[in-house]
């Protein structure tokens, strides 16, 4: 009789811990983060025509990257690049080259930090490119999307 109570005590507290840790961490090991679909994206994004237009003749690409954050599910593709001349210039640039290859202006907001921005279709999603000053004549590129429909820019 003793013993039928500690199992019972015993299933007891493994229902419990299994419903509580077990199911967590098998969703986190088969659903959690990055699937196919962000992938996907990313590859589709890298492959944009627009990162790979230097601001200018002589500029130097410095940087490469694509991704995906797993918490969030959002998708990053993007290229840096060294240009010492106008700002102005090379804003100019991408923009042109961007609607050029199917970007579309988006609405200006006031106090907006970001240069340039604009939106394309891109697998099914919004995508978001911008396109930003930084210190030391580099210049970003950057096209970031989610499934979401987030706004980026």
């Amino acid at each position: 009789m003793r013993t039928r109570r500690w199992v019972w005590l015993g299933v007891g507290t493994a229902v419990p811990t299994l419903l509580l840790v077990a199911l967590p961490a098998v969703y986190f090991v088969t659903v959690y983060g990055c699937g196919e679909a962000e992938h996907r994206l990313a590859r589709t994004m890298a492959r944009e025509t627009v990162l790979a237009a230097a601001p200018a003749r002589g500029a130097e690409r410095v940087d490469a990257y694509e991704g995906c954050d797993d918490d969030d599910l959002f998708v990053w593709a993007g290229r840096t690049y060294r240009y010492g001349g106008p700002a102005e210039a090379a804003l100019r640039r991408y923009r042109e080259a961007a609607e050029a290859d199917g970007w579309r202006r988006r609405a200006a907001v006031a106090g907006e930090p970001v240069s340039v921005c604009l939106t394309k279709e891109l697998d099914g999603t919004t995508a978001y490119l911008t396109v930003d000053e930084a210190d030391g004549g580099l210049f970003e590129v950057s096209i970031t999307a989610d499934r979401q429909n987030s706004e980026w820019c």
